[in-house]
């Protein structure tokens, strides 16, 4: 099916993002899942690549391109352990808070290490006790002169143990509630700061996810993002975005998974012929063909409506929820298709099995995906 987002820029872009994967990503996956995160050095090969930012205006070192480029690094990473991801938090998660949000003088001193992939970014919300709640975090910055002193304690963080920069979700107000909240851009050399070490996950076994811990972590009053107590609103403006991500690469990730299928089934013989030659392979391939490409043109029909900046919170949600479940349904189903094989951690299908199942999980659980869509039926 015709895709009509991208431009032959866009094109030549994709190309060299898939080449990137399959020569930079592909070869280091089995070592990266072994010790639990990724040797950093691949952000900067990224950097010079120019795949990291691309949105990052010229002014900081960037390409000012469109977020259809994040969208092709996505989607070139879905087939290889969903790398994306560990770029998407960087290039399009902290990098939009700092483009949106930043003053002038943040914007220049964390924006053009952050395209070279020299300062790699991340995002502490959510804490030990509690997940999906942003309003319940237990994080506080205290006001001390012109510092703040931070505390508290953070948890399933991408890139947490390779990070330079995070940006901390805290209390300013502990006593009022969302609105209470601000977002502090934290140095991670600064005093008082532990990384944990990685966490060890069912999948997605070579993307840095760890805990960050802060004990009275002396952070100067410039380093607020935005407006103090205002951080609330911040966060719910980029949402969107952020769960429209988790929908492109869930697409994606069933594309690949789709196409490595078709390909065994047809060279897999059982009682005398191929496995793709029983009905019930072809009927199931159809199957997952069409609700494939029913989630195709549902994701770029958001991502029309995100370069539009009109993709709201209903929609967004709706995209996470519906694409994350159909990665469910399709990665069960290759596995099923692939036998005994399937179930093998050397092939491909089976560990983008297991990764498919954070992806109902992280961005906020589908259960809260249900519960922000209903709120505006």
């Amino acid at each position: 099916m015709p895709r009509t987002l991208f431009s032959p820029e866009h094109e030549q872009f994709r190309d060299t993002a898939r080449r990137f994967m399959e020569n930079e990503v592909a070869p280091r996956l089995a070592e990266w899942e072994a010790n639990g995160t990724f040797d950093r050095a691949i952000f900067e090969r990224a950097g010079t690549a120019g795949l990291l930012c691309p949105t990052v205006p010229e002014a900081y070192g960037g390409a000012q391109a469109d977020i259809l480029c994040s969208m092709i690094v996505l989607e070139e990473g879905a087939g290889h352990g969903n790398f994306g991801l560990a770029f998407s938090m960087h290039s399009d998660i902290v990098t939009s808070y700092l483009l949106r949000f930043a003053s002038e003088a943040q914007k220049r001193e964390w924006l053009p290490r952050m395209v070279r992939g020299e300062a790699i970014g991340a995002l502490a919300m959510t804490e030990p006790s509690g997940g999906s709640d942003v309003k319940a975090i237990r994080t506080v910055a205290v006001r001390d002169g012109d510092d703040y002193l931070l505390s508290g304690s953070k948890t399933f963080i991408t890139n947490a143990t390779v990070c330079d920069l995070v940006i901390v979700v805290a209390k300013t107000d502990p006593a009022a509630g969302a609105r209470g909240i601000s977002l502090f851009l934290v140095d991670m050399t600064l005093p008082g700061i532990t990384r944990g070490r990685p966490l060890r996950k069912v999948g997605l076994k070579a993307q840095d996810t760890g805990e960050l811990f802060f004990d009275r972590v002396r952070v100067p009053a410039s380093a607020l993002l935005g407006e103090v107590d205002r951080g609330f609103g911040l966060l719910m403006e980029e949402l969107p975005w952020e769960r429209l991500q988790l929908a492109v690469s869930a697409v994606a990730a069933c594309e690949a998974a789709y196409a490595q299928t078709v390909a065994y089934v047809r060279d897999r013989r059982a009682f005398g012929q191929a496995v793709g030659d029983f009905q019930n392979t072809r009927f199931v391939l159809a199957d997952l063909k069409t609700e494939i490409a029913i989630g195709r043109v549902f994701v770029d029909h958001c991502m029309a409506a995100c370069l539009r900046r009109e993709l709201d919170t209903q929609t967004a949600s709706m995209a996470k929820l519906w694409c994350s479940e159909l990665q469910a349904r399709v990665m069960d189903a290759c596995v099923q298709l692939h036998g005994g094989n399937g179930f093998m951690a050397e092939y491909a299908v089976a560990r983008a099995w297991v990764d498919a199942r954070a992806q109902r999980i992280y961005g906020g659980t589908n259960e809260i995906m249900r519960e922000l869509i209903s709120r505006q039926l």
